[in-house]
Formats: structure tokens, C-alpha cells, sequence
């Protein structure tokens, strides 16, 4: 059984804490309220929920199997890049994954505003309505939906500790667990990168998970990940890096 890193494990460990959080403080509500992101727009929105949305996890089976992923390739990555630089790839992964995923929604929610103020609404109003619980019928439910829109896991950083895996060892062997068989870690992480994007384009049409898997997030982590990786080994910015 691979070693756990001592990044790794706190990550863990601060990951399990926050999770019991949500179970046992505020019914449920209060961890969710204050640390997962929320749309910009939205009046719940907080800065640092940039950072602690990726701490928050809507379930043990989410939990879980984010958590066993970060110790698996987590582990792997940090062994190979050091404490320091696997720390700044990971929260620059999840970085990367909120922009990718919350810059779409920006995009698509200005769309619609421009429609509500072709209305004869103004940018106040619109938010008034939003605070009032009620819908712009001409515009659509996805206006309402995006600034009720909350962000959280750690997948987004994870996909990025994936790709980044893949990129220093893409030759090492994997077990699945369903099915237990081996496969490279660069088909893993091809495949898994490749079903995120595809379902992205699709708009709402899973390949794996469900529907409420944020694609585009796991899609803008992996390639942080990666982009970061492949600069490291370019620019050779450390001889010892790969010891």
C-alpha cells in the first residue's frame, strides 16, 4: 500500500473536519451558507469562500472518493514534486476549476441580465427580484438557478493533481476498483478528462456521475494541473525537482 505524504494527509484530515462540520453544526446549513462558493452576485457570496468551497464535500460518498483519489495520485505527485510546489498546484488546480466553471456562468447570467434590462428592469431590480424568491418567466429558470448557484469539493483541485500524475508518471500501472483491473495513468486520466469535457459539451448529459457534477470545473482543474507541470519541467525551474 503506497505511503500517504504529509500534505496529503492534512489535506485529508482538514477535509474529514469540515465535513463533520456540515453534518453536526448549523443542521446542516450554516458550513454550506458560509464556506461554499456562492455566485458573485448572490449576497451570500464571500471572498474566502474562493479558497474553502474546496473543503466542502455534499456527502460521505463524495468525500470518500475525492479522499482517495488525493491519497492515491496526491501522494504519487508530492513524493515527486516536494511539500511547497505540491501544495501551489493544488490550490492553484482548484483556482483554475472555479474560474473555468464560474466564468461560464458569469458569462451566460450577463446574457440574461442584458435581456431582464431590455425589460426596462434595472441591475437593482434584477437582484431585488432574485431576494424576493420570484422569476423572470420571460428570460427563464436558468437566470434564477445561476445566482442560486453554490460551488464546493475538492475535485476540481484533484483533477489537477490527475493530470499532473499523468504528466510525471504517465507509464504507472492503476488498479481500478470497478473493474479491478490495471490501466496506465495516462489512459485514466485521458478518459476521465476527456468524459468531464465531452459532458460539458453536452450540456447536462452525464458520461459518469450525475448531472450535478460541476464538468467544466473538473475540466479547467486538469488543465491548470497539467499547465503547471509541463512549465516546471520545461523551464527545468528546479534540477532536483524530479528527486
Amino acid at each position: 500500500m503506497m505511503r500517504i505524504s504529509e500534505t496529503v494527509k492534512h489535506l485529508i484530515i482538514i477535509n474529514v473536519i469540515m465535513f463533520i462540520g456540515t453534518l453536526f453544526i448549523g443542521n446542516g446549513v450554516l458550513f454550506f451558507d458560509l464556506f461554499a462558493m456562492h455566485f458573485p452576485k448572490n449576497e451570500a457570496f464571500q471572498p474566502w469562500q474562493i479558497i474553502t468551497h474546496m473543503f466542502i464535500h455534499g456527502g460521505f460518498q463524495h468525500l470518500f472518493f475525492n479522499m482517495l483519489m488525493l491519497y492515491f495520485f496526491g501522494s504519487m505527485l508530492e513524493s515527486a514534486i516536494g511539500r511547497n510546489k505540491f501544495l501551489f498546484l493544488y490550490i492553484s488546480a482548484g483556482l483554475g476549476a472555479l474560474a473555468l466553471q464560474m466564468g461560464e456562468q458569469y458569462i451566460r447570467y450577463l446574457l440574461m441580465e442584458r435581456q431582464a434590462l431590455d425589460l426596462g428592469y434595472s441591475s437593482s431590480q434584477v437582484i431585488q427580484v432574485f431576494k424576493e424568491g420570484k422569476i423572470f418567466v420571460d428570460i427563464g429558470q436558468d437566470f434564477n438557478d445561476i445566482y442560486r448557484t453554490i460551488t464546493f469539493g475538492a475535485s476540481g483541485a484533484i483533477m489537477g493533481v490527475l493530470a499532473a500524475s499523468a504528466y510525471v508518471f504517465p507509464n504507472a500501472e492503476i488498479m481500478l476498483l470497478f473493474p479491478p483491473i490495471p490501466i496506465k495513468l495516462k489512459y485514466l486520466a485521458v478518459g476521465m478528462i476527456g468524459a468531464d469535457l465531452l459532458s460539458a459539451i453536452l450540456t447536462g448529459t452525464p458520461l459518469m456521475a450525475n448531472s450535478n457534477v460541476g464538468y467544466l470545473a473538473h475540466v479547467g482543474g486538469a488543465i491548470t494541473g497539467f499547465l503547471i507541470m509541463y512549465f516546471w519541467k520545461k523551464t527545468q525551474f528546479n534540477n532536483n525537482r524530479w528527486n
